[in-house]
């Protein structure tokens, strides 16, 4: 079966390596594909967090044009308010916290953003209400 609907992001990163590492920490995501491109010969890996059939694809470049910057970022729900907290406390460490932990109560909940080795923002979260709003919104136009 092909697939159907949104399947990947892609992003230019400078150490394939450097981001797998990033997002298997802060991002619960791990390598589901990797390969050498044979045309281009980069480095190519693709990262799954095993939720849903989505990817983030990371392609080596030499240097990384247009990161993804704190408006434009990838957001991340975790299972409670105190795992957002304790990743924020390592990322504060690690000189990677741009912003937050900030509450903004519902639909936005608890969120902080964090640079990844190349500049692209993350977003992790408690509480947002995407896939309630989601469901709303099939259930109104009656989509199942």
């Amino acid at each position: 079966m092909s697939d159907l609907g949104f399947t990947h992001i892609a992003l230019a990163v400078t150490n394939v390596d450097a981001s797998i590492s990033f997002y298997a920490k802060y991002a619960q995501m791990t390598v589901v594909h990797r390969r050498t491109d044979q045309t281009t010969q980069v480095d190519v890996a693709w990262i799954s967090d095993l939720t849903r059939p989505f990817v983030i694809v990371l392609i080596k470049e030499a240097k990384v044009e247009g990161a993804l910057l704190p408006q434009s970022h990838l957001g991340v729900a975790y299972q409670n308010r105190e795992e957002v907290t304790r990743l924020c406390d390592q990322a504060r460490a690690e000189g990677l916290l741009l912003a937050g932990p900030n509450d903004w109560g519902p639909p936005v909940g608890y969120w902080a953003y964090l640079r990844d080795p190349d500049g692209h923002t993350l977003e992790i979260s408690y509480g947002q209400e995407i896939n309630f709003t989601v469901k709303q919104a099939r259930d109104a136009t009656g989509l199942t």
